[in-house]
C-alpha cells in the first residue's frame, strides 16, 4: 500500500485514479506531404488559381451544414464575438451548460457556437523564384464551429471543426463525466462534488470501469463524432486521402484521495502545501515525472502556488508537462497533465538487424498509447503521494520527533538515539530521502555518494566509509526508519521513516531562524 494511504488509512474512504479532462485532435495527415493537397484539389476538378473561390465555397458549405444540424435538432446557433472568455461563468462550456439547463436538455445536441479564431491553414500562393503557384501553410483566422452535445455515454462534450483546409477536428471529453454515467447505468450509488466523487458505494467496481476507459477503441468513437460535424469526410475518403489520424493533444489524469471528513483534510492540507513548496526541488519534481537530472537536460522546472476561491493549488512544471495538487471539499487531488508525451517511453516492436524486437521508444501522441498515458501518470501521482507520506498536522509531528530522540532496544542490542536537529543527522535523512531512491531504494554506495563530496582514493578509505554507512543503516533500521528489501542489498524508506525524517528536515529548513541575535 502507498505509505500516504497507510498512514492516513483511518481518515480515508478510498482512492480513485482515472482520466479527467482530455482533448483529442484529428488531422488529415494525407494532405501534408509535398504536393498531396494539390493532387486532392485536382481530383476535385479545382485548379490552383481557383483555390480561393473553392475554399470560400467549402467554408460556406460547412457553415450551412452546422446551421442545418442546429435547426434540425431545434437548438440554438450562436455567433460569439470573442474567441476566448476568461471570466468565470462565461466560457463556452459554461454557456453550453446554462443553455442545457434552461432548455432542459438531457441528451443530444445542446447548441452550436460559431467563432472566429486563429489557426493554421493551407492556402495557395505564388512562388517568386519558380514563378509557379504552390500550396503553403500559414497562420490565419477562420470560422470554427463548436458542437456541444450531451452524449449518452460521455456526458457534455464538444466537437470543434475548422472551416478552412486542412479541416482539423478537436474533441473534448471528460473521463469523470463518463464514469458518472457508467456507474448510474450499473446502479452504483455515489456522491459528487463538481468534477469529483466524494463517496462511491462500490469502489472496486468503479476502478474496473476506469481501467476499461483507457482501453477503448478510440478511433471508432472519434471518427463517428467527426462524421457528424464534417460532411467533407466522405468526399476526402472517396478521393483516396483517407480519414483523420487521431492524437491526444492534452490529457489530465488525477488520483483522488477521498477523506471521510472534510475537517481531516483541512487539518492536514496546509502542511502538505508548505512541504511541497519548501521541500521539493527540481530533482524531486523530475523524479516524480520519471526523469533523471543529467547534463543534457534542456528546459525549466518550475514550482508555483496559486490561491483560488476553491482553495490553494500547488503546481510543478517540467517543460510542457506538469504535476499539481489541490483540494476539493473532502478530496485531495494529485493530477498529472501530459502535453508532451515524448518525455516518456513506451514499449514498441521495432525493426532491428536481428529482426523485429520490443524496445523502449519515446512515446508519441497517438490514441493507441492512451493506456500508457494512464500508467505513466498514475506512477507520477503515486510517487508524489509517497513523498508526502510523512507530512502530518503540526502537533502530531512533535510527538514523532520526541520518540526519535530516545534510544531503543532491539533484542539484546541497544540502538543509539538520533538528534533530529543536528546537521549530521539531517544530512543523513536528506540522503536517504533523495528523489532517486523513490523508485528502487538505496544501497550503501548510494548513501556514500550523498554524504561524501569526493570519492575514496584508497581501498582502506573505501572500507572505512562502507563500515560507517553500514552502521548508520543499522541505526536507521533499529528506529524503524528504513527496511531491507528481501533477498537483496537494497533498503527502502518505511512509512514511519517518511513521516519522521521529512518532519525533521522541515523543522530545520523552515522552522529555525537563519540568525539568532544576542540579547540586548
Amino acid at each position: 500500500m502507498n505509505p500516504f494511504l497507510s498512514i492516513h488509512q483511518d481518515e480515508i474512504e478510498g482512492t480513485l485514479a482515472t482520466f479527467d479532462r482530455m482533448i483529442f485532435k484529428g488531422h488529415l495527415t494525407s494532405f501534408f506531404p509535398q504536393g498531396a493537397f494539390a493532387r486532392y484539389l485536382f481530383r476535385q476538378g479545382v485548379l490552383l488559381k481557383d483555390f480561393k473561390a473553392y475554399a470560400i465555397e467549402t467554408s460556406a458549405q460547412l457553415k450551412t451544414h452546422a446551421e442545418q444540424v442546429a435547426e434540425q435538432a431545434g437548438r440554438r446557433f450562436i455567433y460569439l464575438q470573442k474567441a476566448t472568455t476568461k471570466r468565470q461563468g462565461e466560457s463556452k462550456e459554461d454557456q453550453a451548460r446554462l443553455i442545457a439547463d434552461e432548455d432542459k436538455i438531457e441528451e443530444g445536441l445542446v447548441c452550436v457556437f460559431s467563432v472566429l479564431e486563429p489557426c493554421r491553414t493551407l492556402t495557395v500562393r505564388g512562388n517568386h523564384q519558380t514563378h509557379k503557384l504552390e500550396v503553403v501553410q500559414r497562420k490565419s483566422k477562420c470560422l470554427h464551429f463548436y458542437f456541444y452535445y450531451l452524449d449518452r455515454e460521455f456526458g457534455l462534450i464538444h466537437v470543434r471543426l475548422q472551416s478552412w483546409a486542412p479541416y482539423p477536428v478537436q474533441i473534448y471529453i471528460n473521463g469523470r463525466e463518463w464514469l458518472a454515467r457508467q456507474m448510474t447505468q450499473q446502479g452504483i450509488r455515489f456522491d459528487r462534488y463538481a468534477n469529483s466523487f466524494i463517496w462511491i458505494e462500490e469502489l472496486s467496481a468503479a476502478e474496473k470501469l476506469c481501467e476499461r476507459f483507457a482501453h477503448r477503441k478510440w478511433p471508432r468513437v472519434l471518427n463517428a463524432l467527426a462524421r457528424c460535424v464534417n460532411p467533407l469526410v466522405k468526399t476526402i475518403r472517396d478521393a483516396g486521402f483517407g480519414g483523420y489520424y487521431w492524437v491526444i493533444d492534452q490529457c489530465e489524469y488525477a488520483t483522488d484521495v477521498m477523506f471521510k471528513e472534510r475537517e481531516s483534510l483541512q487539518k492536514l492540507y496546509p502542511e502538505l502545501v508548505a512541504h511541497s513548496m519548501q521541500a521539493f526541488g527540481a530533482e524531486d519534481v523530475m523524479r516524480f515525472l520519471g526523469r533523471k537530472l543529467h547534463g543534457n537536460f534542456q528546459g525549466e522546472v518550475i514550482t508555483d502556488m496559486k490561491r483560488r476561491p476553491q482553495g490553494i493549488r500547488v503546481k510543478h512544471r517540467m517543460k510542457r508537462n506538469s504535476l499539481k495538487m489541490y483540494d476539493k471539499w473532502s478530496i485531495l487531488r494529485v493530477e498529472t497533465t501530459i502535453n508532451n508525451p515524448r518525455e516518456f517511453k513506451v514499449l514498441r516492436v521495432v525493426p532491428t538487424p536481428e529482426g523485429r524486437k520490443r524496445r523502449w521508444q519515446p512515446m508519441n501522441k497517438g490514441v493507441s498509447n492512451l493506456w500508457r498515458y494512464a500508467q505513466v501518470a498514475a506512477q507520477a501521482n503515486r510517487r508524489y503521494l509517497e513523498a508526502l507520506a510523512h507530512v502530518q498536522p503540526h502537533g502530531e509531528a512533535v510527538v514523532e520527533l520526541d520518540s526519535l530522540c530516545q534510544p531503543v532496544k532491539k533484542g539484546d542490542k541497544r540502538v543509539a538515539r538520533f538528534n533530529p536537529v543536528s546537521e549530521a543527522d539531517c544530512r543523513l535523512f536528506q540522503a536517504v530521502l533523495a528523489g532517486e531512491h523513490t523508485l528502487n531504494g538505496f544501497r550503501n554506495k548510494d548513501l556514500q555518494a550523498h554524504l561524501y563530496e569526493v570519492a575514496a582514493t584508497t581501498p582502506e578509505e573505501r572500507r572505512r566509509r562502507s563500515g560507517r554507512i553500514s552502521r548508520l543503516i543499522a541505526k536507521l533500521r533499529g528506529h524503524g526508519l528504513v527496511a531491507k528489501v528481501k533477498d537483496s542489498r537494497l533498503y527502502r524508506v518505511s512509512a514511519r521513516g517518511y513521516r519522521i525524517m521529512s518532519t525533521a528536515l522541515y523543522y530545520r529548513q523552515a522552522g529555525f531562524p537563519e540568525r539568532i541575535y544576542p540579547p540586548a
